[in-house]
């Protein structure tokens, strides 16, 4: 696995917030837009994730230390969550009660 340069992770995540200030300062400019859109393009790319905003984050975490904002985790499979929202309901109801 590739493992972007810190160096190049920070460059491309202050290119990112620095145009992101500019399109929501001016979010009629189509040109500011598009390079905005393309900045998101080449983070995300660059921290291999989908969404502009997955990719900023995790250029975050990659640069406050841990390799969590890398493309995966060691083990192969996806970066872990710590704690947060849980998405899917519960398998069981916690009571009886909950049931009815």
């Amino acid at each position: 696995m590739l493992i972007p340069a810190k160096a190049e992770v920070a460059r491309q995540l202050r290119r990112y917030r620095a145009w992101e200030r500019a399109m929501l300062a001016a979010p009629s400019d189509r040109a500011v837009r598009a390079t905005f859109e393309d900045a998101g393009y080449t983070l995300c790319v660059l921290m291999g994730k989908r969404c502009a905003r997955e990719a900023a984050e995790a250029a975050e975490r990659s640069l406050r230390g841990g390799r969590e904002g890398c493309l995966r985790e060691p083990g192969g499979g996806p970066p872990r969550r710590r704690g947060g929202v849980r998405r899917a309901p519960p398998a069981k109801p916690c009571s009886r009660a909950a049931r009815h």
